[in-house]
């Protein structure tokens, strides 16, 4: 069995940036014919024209930060979809809310390719935690599994018993999910004399793959990597076993920009992901995710010749990804609409023994009640469970900082 998923990541890398180059004209084409958004980022711009970075980066940027309200403006999705919407497959509801359209093909987010990196082979099962209630990861890992030939248990999130349970049961090879929530599985599995050794691999995502939780997989014997996705691009890089960043797929062109601006920034320097995917369901052009990287240089020692990024480094924004879903400065302000008279309010990101931890701080005097209905809010706006703490008016800083991650970077 070959190392490789195809002879695409083989390639030398002019042969490559020169099909991505020669594929922009016809891709731009077919979305300006398919969407109303790529026809607005196009407009003045003959497709024809565009046959190098040059010119791409000359194209306005897409926020993932103004979707919001862009999709409550033009419904469903602000023109950005490629085809009608009853030709797609699945409509997703993230937190924002933002809606995201999958056409239909198996493996539309491209996943087949990261998970082979991870040693996925067909014919193994696969335990998938990813959510598949409104947003799409789980079925975004479904589908990668699928094109691999590897039967899938559709496990969601939660209920860690009954995965441990189901997972000593059915036997599977590799998991799928969050960083952090695959410890808490194996550590449930433990304290109920479980034999969970069928489980060698693991594809996480969607959190920080923090150095303590890749000690705690390796002490166990595991090969656990991880991909960088979103729920509008698909995979964007995923790690092989050299363990060295993140290596670009071979469906997207990546550039790295100065943040708040479409500017590229030097080779190198820390910016935002700026990502184009050929996608005829989704087609986005020049879409700016939000989050830090900076190139590599030279090529994975895996053999991988794509160009590689160092992984997550932040966001260019002050959303975070908690357990799979980000929280948004704008999450905040709905929670200070719903609890009118508070003081300022910070949403803190924190890490405890490898799992997230979410809190959110509000200027007000003490108050049980309060706190009981702040919690509440605070799960129904992010979906996400986190602790309330009161603080004396005035006590935050005054720095406009609404969601503050300090979450240690990753190695």
């Amino acid at each position: 069995m070959s190392a490789f998923f195809d002879g695409l990541e083989t390639r030398a890398p002019e042969e490559r940036e020169a099909a991505l180059l020669a594929g922009l004209p016809a891709f731009l084409t077919r979305a300006a014919a398919g969407s109303a958004h790529a026809r607005r980022v196009l407009d003045g711009t003959a497709p024809a024209d565009v046959t190098s970075r040059e010119a791409l980066a000359r194209l306005p940027v897409t926020r993932k930060s103004e979707l919001i309200g862009a999709q409550a403006a033009e419904p469903p999705f602000a023109g950005l979809n490629g085809m009608p919407v009853g030709q797609l497959a699945r409509i997703f509801v993230s937190p924002g809310p933002i809606h995201e359209p999958q056409g239909q093909a198996v493996d539309s987010f491209r996943f087949a390719r990261a998970l082979h990196a991870t040693g996925l082979r067909a014919g193994d099962i696969l335990q998938n935690c990813f959510a598949y209630h409104f947003t799409p990861a789980g079925f975004m890992l479904e589908g990668g599994a699928r094109a691999l030939g590897c039967p899938v248990i559709p496990a969601g999130t939660g209920n860690t018993e009954a995965q441990a349970r189901a997972m000593a049961h059915l036997r599977p090879r590799a998991y799928s999910g969050t960083p952090d929530f695959l410890k808490t599985v194996l550590e449930r599995a433990d304290e109920l004399g479980l034999d969970v050794s069928s489980l060698r691999l693991g594809h996480v995502s969607g959190g920080a793959y923090l150095p303590s939780l890749r000690q705690f997989y390796a002490d166990r014997g595991l090969t656990v990597l991880q991909s960088y996705a979103t729920a509008e691009c698909g995979v964007i890089a995923y790690e092989s076993e050299a363990r060295q960043g993140l290596i670009l797929d071979e469906g997207v062109l990546v550039e790295i920009v100065r943040p708040g601006t479409g500017d590229p920034a030097p080779e190198g320097e820390v910016g935002e992901v700026v990502v184009t995917v050929f996608d005829e369901a989704y087609p986005l052009i020049r879409f700016a995710t939000g989050d830090l990287s900076a190139f590599m240089p030279g090529s994975s020692p895996c053999g991988r010749t794509n160009r590689r990024i160092r992984g997550w480094m932040g966001r260019a924004d002050q959303a975070a990804k908690v357990r799979g879903l980000f929280v948004r400065p704008e999450m905040v302000a709905e929670l200070a609409r719903q609890c009118p008279g508070l003081g300022r309010l910070r949403l803190v990101i924190s890490e405890d023994q490898g799992r997230d931890r979410m809190e959110l701080r509000a200027e007000a005097a003490e108050d049980p009640a309060l706190r009981e209905r702040l919690a509440a809010a605070l799960h129904a706006v992010t979906r996400l469970r986190g602790g309330v703490a009161l603080v004396p008016p005035g006590s935050l800083p005054n720095d406009g900082k609404v969601v503050d991650d300090t979450r240690p970077l990753p190695g």
